[in-house]
């Protein structure tokens, strides 16, 4: 597909420079390039022919869209392939709101590359030459592994692009560059609209390595504030060294983070998955206390769930996600405490069936117990530690598995049964799939619903 995008985009760069124009291939398209990345997402930006030249040559070649007429934005049906021309942008309102812009196919490359956030994403390539103009210095940055903002003026129109800088250098591994830093911490970020926050944080949460590079670079923007307060308060917050030697909550948090990094391809819901790793041990902001010399944070994942929701409210209104991450944070402790006082099977059962997904819970279990390397003790010392408890907890899965894969009771099974539907059939199936826990057959948890049934009718209940 990628490449018959681009042979399409060779067809418009002909047809274009037969009009006296120039094609470039821009943005990320051409930054992945260098990189060595894979980036499905071709853009190109005609240069130096009229809008209308440019429609007629499109409607040359295939079905035109406008994809975003008032901004210049076009392409063709059943490619994918974003065509636009060059145009300046000038905010009129507080926020990533309202931009006004003026497309203008004449501006020049320097000028059209000037609206760019970062260097290197100012970079074009000349679609039929391969020609790279570079006006911004982003290809040293690249080699640098810096994130530097272009212009100082456009850069500050726009406050989304703190979280972007940050996101960025997470993805790559790259640092956001001291001067960035400090016109990304003049920035007022309130305004913003959640989901925008939202999606920046996604993409840090699921596409880098090192998610935590995201929450470190806007810690030195001192831009926690607006939007993760709850994540900010675990800063400076002591735990007890001889089960947390890494340090305070934050640095446990963020090695949480990228250890859940590394497992989230095997979560059935990676973005859910990463925001738990994240808020996972939020509540001890609110429980943490020191008593004798020690410290401790009692029922944080259950007191902490006020914390958590809190802070996804300001995000999304999502309440799938929010169901999810607030379940994951309130048993986040529970198998590798299980593990580790020798529970009964009856305990594990419980458990896996109160998780919302017991497969992710376990990642985040194994991602909690990693996420503890201090001057003390090392991850490959960590891993080898929890061999045993993991053995155990996915032995345990495979069985509350096997068991809810067995014939279960239903209340089309009471009715025929010669039973009245009523309302102890809630209380009589609840305490059927209790059985059903315990690995009790159908047929006895028929035999002993039926039973319930009949003696709750005998004492009028």
């Amino acid at each position: 597909m990628e490449d018959r995008n681009r042979e399409m985009a060779r067809r418009v760069a002909q047809a274009v420079a037969r009009e006296g124009g120039r094609t470039y291939y821009v943005g990320g398209f051409v930054r992945d390039q260098i990189l060595g990345r894979d980036n499905k997402d071709i853009d190109i930006e005609v240069h130096g022919v009229p809008v209308q030249t440019l429609e007629s040559i499109l409607d040359s070649l295939g079905e035109r869209l406008s994809m975003g007429a008032d901004f210049g934005i076009m392409g063709l049906r059943h490619y994918e392939l974003d065509i636009a021309m060059p145009r300046s942008e000038t905010a009129t309102g507080r926020g990533h709101r309202d931009f006004a812009v003026l497309v203008d196919p004449f501006i020049g490359e320097e000028k059209a590359a000037r609206r760019r956030d970062f260097t290197v994403n100012a970079l074009m390539r000349d679609v039929l030459t391969g020609e790279i103009l570079d006006f911004f210095g982003g290809r040293e940055d690249m080699k640098r592994g810096i994130i530097r903002h272009v212009d100082d003026g456009s850069f500050a129109e726009d406050p989304l692009r703190a979280l972007r800088a940050a996101q960025f250098a997470a993805r790559f591994g790259f640092t956001v560059a001291p001067e960035t830093v400090s016109l990304s911490a003049a920035m007022e970020l309130a305004a913003l609209p959640g989901e925008r926050v939202l999606g920046e944080l996604e993409k840090a949460l699921v596409k880098a390595d090192k998610p935590s590079i995201f929450f470190e670079e806007l810690r030195r923007m001192r831009q926690l504030h607006d939007w993760f307060p709850e994540a900010e308060a675990l800063i400076g917050l002591r735990q007890n060294p001889a089960y947390h030697p890494e340090g305070d909550v934050w640095t446990h948090t963020m090695q949480v983070l990228d250890e859940a990094a590394a497992l989230r391809s095997a979560a059935g819901e990676p973005l859910r998955f990463m925001l738990s790793a994240l808020c996972h041990d939020m509540g001890k902001a609110v429980t943490t206390e020191e008593s004798g010399g020690a410290v401790h944070a009692y029922e944080h994942e259950k007191k902490g769930l006020v914390e958590v929701k809190r802070f996804l409210r300001r995000l999304t209104r999502e309440t799938k996600l929010t169901a999810y991450v607030l379940n994951m944070t309130e048993l986040h402790m529970k198998p590798n405490m299980l593990a580790g006082n020798g529970a009964q099977i009856k305990s594990y059962m419980r458990m896996y069936d109160r998780s919302v997904c017991p497969e992710d819970l376990l990642l985040l279990a194994r991602a909690d117990h990693l996420g503890r390397v201090g001057p003390g003790s090392d991850r490959e010392a960590l891993l080898s530690s929890y061999a045993e408890t993991e053995h155990r907890l996915q032995e345990m899965l495979a069985l509350y598995r096997a068991r809810m894969s067995e014939p279960y009771l239903m209340g089309r099974d009471l009715v025929d049964a010669g039973l009245e539907p009523g309302p102890s059939f809630t209380e009589a199936l609840a305490f059927a799939h209790k059985l059903r826990l315990a690995g009790r057959p159908k047929e006895e948890q028929l035999r002993q619903a039926v039973s319930f049934i009949r003696k709750r009718g005998r004492k009028g209940i």
